[in-house]
This record gives structure tokens, C-alpha cells and sequence, in this order.
């Protein structure tokens, strides 16, 4: 019988269990999972990225475009409201054609902000829908309020012309011009029942969008640190395997190589994580430290001018001035809440406001009222931003005083109360709402430039991250990998 002849070790293993082998398919993990790394990184940066565009560049835009609408077509009554106050009378009269340059300057802003819904509604039926009903409303509420400034002034000349001063508005009431006042009431019912509430709807579901594209890019921000340290971790493993494997079979205890492809990884993870941080940071400066300021306040300012107007209807129109009260002080809790006792009357909210303002300058800025003041109070955070939300603060209660010396005087001075209302000089009561109007403005402004800064940053801190630094990367670490290897694997071909 023939003995068997056993063969050597190394000509019976397979080629993947030899030493070249297992080099080569060490090195080939760590190149894929390099690239691995490399496309964890591109895609966490692009969602991030993303998020910063739908914020920046469509949600916050759409939010801003319905509370501007909101703003703009409140404005709009104000001004009609204001020209009926104004009446034909030289005291007031004057002032008549400021009301309506403003009233088309806010028309032509609403048509805008409408336009720009529009786009943003653009394949949503239901928002399209929506928008078609308040172009029509918008349309029909032009037509009811010129149709009211038309009578008045007819009604005016009419009066003018027989010398019939009853048979003319005084000042501070439109009961002596009957269809103005009824031409009035139907405009005003329909944008306060109507109009605004579908905008508020519109402005809503904008929200709602925003916040969904800032849990996205924050999501993405979050998820992505996660697993590019989870790839890093198994891009710098299979390094250190690599040199192990190195080290032991050809007896070389530091690859040079190697070791600079551990340094680049290292570093990529790092820089990646760093960057990654601080888009989750700026995103939430952006959507949450600066914009939910931003809708707060330009939700008070729309809310003010709404507040405004209602002290306009309250004289031009006594038959409903108990109405226009009750709204008066509704608006004024919605822009600081002080407590239900407070809505009894505008005296009662003036007093409890007097007392929280107080209670904020004694003790040691503690808040304890709500509304969108509140609000922005409890979201401070920019360089600057307290003293001047305390400036507003301060400037809305100097308003609200002059309310209550708006009301004393209509009760003994119709006259003096409208010129009261409608002066703009200092000591009256639009003088005192355009120092509000500024003061809250400013704040706006302080919100509007951290938004915009911090957008800014997150495109800047995400460029090439989400594309060309990961690959450039990825391609150094698999160059530095066949470099380290290559003079290992060629003393086997000599």
C-alpha cells in the first residue's frame, strides 16, 4: 500500500486564509467602511442642511407671509375706521388722507403676502382652497369699506352744502351717517368673523410645516452624530486591527502609514461631530431662540393694531362701543395676560397690568403674566433683547394708561376723545401706540438678525460636509491603507 503524503500547511490553505490574503482583506474592509463613513456623514449634513433651507428659505417665509397678512389686513380696518372717525370736521379732517395712504399701502402688503401663500399653497387643495376664499372675502370686505368712505363723504357734502351741521358726522361718531355706519359694520363684521380667522387657520398650519422641518433637521442632526461615531468607531477598529495584523505577521511594530490613516479618521469623525453639534445648534437658535420670538411678537403687533382699531370703532361707532370694549380688553389679554379678573373691564386689566409691570421691575424680572408678551419674555436670549422687550413692555402699559383717558374723555368730550385717539403728538394716544408699535419692532428686529445669522452659520459650518470633504476623506484613508500595505504584500512576490 502507497503511503499518503501529506501536503504543507501553506499549499493546502485556502488563498483567503493566507497572510496576503487576510492583508488584503483587512485593508478592503477598512476602505469600505471608510467609505461607509464618508456616506454616513454626506447624508446626516445633507438632511441637516435641508432643514436649514426649508426653515430659511420656505417655512419661516410662509409663517412670516400669514402673520404679515394678518397684520396687514387688521391695519387695513384700522384706517377705515380711522377716516370715519376723522369725520369732515377741519379739526380731524387733515389727518384723512394719511388713514388712506395707509390703508393702500396695507392693501398692497396683504395682496403681497397673499401672493406669496399662494406659492407656498401650491399643490395643497386644501390650502388652495382656503386662500380662494379670503381673496374673495378680502375683495368684498374692499368693496363694503369703500362704499362706507364714500357715504361719509357724500354725506359730509350733503351736510356741507345745506348748512345743515346734524345731517354731518361729528367727530368721534359715525351716528349721523347711517349707511356709512352700516356700510362699516358689515366690512368690519366680515373681516373679524371671517377674514382673520381663516389667516390665523393659514398661519397655523404654516407653523405647524416650520415645526415639522426643525424636528427633521434636528432628527437628522441627532441621528447622524450617532452613527458617524458608530462608523468612525469601526473605521478606527479596523485600522488598529490592520497594524495588529501587521505587527505580528511581518514584524513591524509601527506602520507609518497606517498610523496616518487612524490620524485622518480620527480627525474626520471629530470635525464631523463637531460640525454636527453645532448645526443642531443653530438650528434650534434659528427656529426656536429666534423665530418663536419673532411669530410671538409679530402676533402681538397684529393683535395691537387690531387693539387700535377697536378704540377707533368705540367712538366712531357708539352704538356698538360696549362691543368694541369687550374686544378692546380681549385683545389686550391675548397680548398680556394678567388674569381672568382682569377682563372685567379696561380700568380692572389696567390696574392688574400696572401691578405685573411692578412686579417684574421689583422682583428681579420674574414674569407673571402671559400672552405673547409673556411669551417673548420667556424666550430671551440675544445680546440686548431683555432691555428692549422691557421697553416695549413698559411702552404697552404708557399705551394702556392712555386708553383709560381715552375712555374717561369720550364719556364728557366726544371730540376730545376722537383727537385724543387719532394725535400723534407727544402725550396722545397714537403717539403713544407708535412708541409701542417701535419699541416692539426693535425686538423683532434683534429675533430677525439672529435668525438670519444663524441660518447663515448652518450653511456655512455644512458646506462640503455633505458631499466633497467626507469623500475626500474616505479616498485619503483607502490611499494611506494601499500604502501602508503594498510594501507588505510585495516581500511575498519576491
Amino acid at each position: 500500500m502507497r503511503p499518503q503524503v501529506r501536503a504543507s500547511a501553506g499549499a493546502r490553505a485556502a488563498p483567503w486564509r493566507t497572510t496576503p490574503g487576510i492583508t488584503r482583506a483587512g485593508a478592503g474592509a477598512v476602505i469600505a467602511a471608510a467609505a461607509a463613513l464618508a456616506a454616513v456623514i454626506a447624508v446626516a449634513f445633507s438632511g441637516v442642511s435641508g432643514g436649514l433651507s426649508s426653515i430659511g428659505g420656505t417655512e419661516a417665509p410662509e409663517v412670516s407671509a400669514a402673520t404679515g397678512l394678518y397684520f396687514s389686513l387688521n391695519d387695513m380696518d384700522a384706517q377705515v375706521a380711522n377716516v370715519l372717525l376723522a369725520g369732515p370736521g377741519p379739526a380731524l379732517a387733515a389727518a384723512r388722507p394719511g388713514y388712506l395712504a395707509t390703508y393702500a399701502r396695507d392693501r398692497q402688503a396683504a395682496y403681497a403676502d397673499l401672493q406669496q401663500a399662494a406659492v407656498s399653497a401650491a399643490g395643497n387643495p386644501g390650502a388652495e382652497r382656503r386662500l380662494q376664499a379670503v381673496l374673495d372675502e378680502v375683495g368684498r370686505y374692499e368693496a363694503l369699506a369703500a362704499d362706507a368712505l364714500l357715504s361719509s363723504e357724500q354725506q359730509a357734502r350733503a351736510g356741507a352744502g345745506t348748512g345743515d351741521a346734524g345731517g354731518t358726522a361729528r367727530p368721534g361718531s359715525t351716528a349721523g351717517t347711517a349707511p356709512a355706519s352700516g356700510y362699516y359694520r358689515q366690512a368690519t363684521d366680515l373681516m373679524r368673523t371671517s377674514i382673520l380667522p381663516q389667516v390665523s387657520s393659514l398661519a397655523r398650519v404654516s407653523s405647524a410645516r416650520l415645526d415639522g422641518a426643525y424636528a427633521a433637521g434636528r432628527s437628522a442632526a441627532g441621528t447622524g452624530l450617532a452613527v458617524t461615531a458608530l462608523a468612525g468607531l469601526a473605521v478606527l477598529a479596523g485600522l488598529a486591527g490592520l497594524q495588529a495584523l501587521l505587527a505580528r505577521r511581518f514584524r513591524r511594530r509601527v506602520n507609518p502609514a497606517l498610523v496616518a490613516a487612524t490620524l485622518v479618521a480620527l480627525l474626520a469623525v471629530t470635525a464631523a461631530g463637531g460640525r454636527l453639534a453645532a448645526e443642531a445648534s443653530h438650528l434650534k437658535v434659528a427656529k426656536q431662540d429666534a423665530f418663536g420670538s419673532i411669530v410671538a411678537l409679530s402676533q402681538a403687533r397684529a393683535v395691537s393694531y387690531a387693539a387700535n382699531a377697536d378704540e377707533s370703532r368705540y367712538l366712531a361707532d357708539p352704538g356698538r362701543a360696549a362691543m368694541y370694549q369687550r374686544s378692546f380688553v380681549a385683545e389686550s389679554r391675548q397680548l398680556a395676560d394678567v388674569g381672568g379678573a382682569a377682563s372685567a373691564s379696561p380700568a380692572r386689566y389696567q390696574a392688574a397690568l400696572d401691578a405685573a409691570v411692578k412686579a417684574y421691575q421689583s422682583g428681579g424680572a420674574r414674569v407673571t403674566f402671559g400672552g405673547y408678551l409673556g411669551a417673548e419674555f420667556g424666550n430671551i436670549t440675544f445680546p440686548g433683547e431683555r432691555a428692549a422687550a422691557a421697553a416695549a413692555l413698559l411702552a404697552y402699559q404708557r399705551y394702556e394708561r392712555d386708553d383709560g383717558q381715552l375712555r374717561a374723555l369720550a364719556r364728557r368730550d366726544p371730540r376730545a376723545a376722537a383727537a385724543f385717539d387719532t394725535g400723534a403728538l407727544p402725550g396722545q394716544s397714537d403717539w403713544a401706540f407708535g412708541q409701542y408699535d417701535r419699541a416692539l419692532s426693535a425686538v423683532i428686529g434683534i429675533n430677525q438678525r439672529a435668525f438670519t445669522a444663524a441660518i447663515a452659520a448652518g450653511h456655512g459650518d455644512a458646506a462640503g460636509w455633505d458631499g466633497l470633504i467626507p469623500a475626500g476623506c474616505a479616498a485619503l484613508i483607502a490611499a494611506l491603507v494601499v500604502l501602508g500595505v503594498r510594501p507588505r504584500l510585495a516581500e511575498y512576490r519576491r
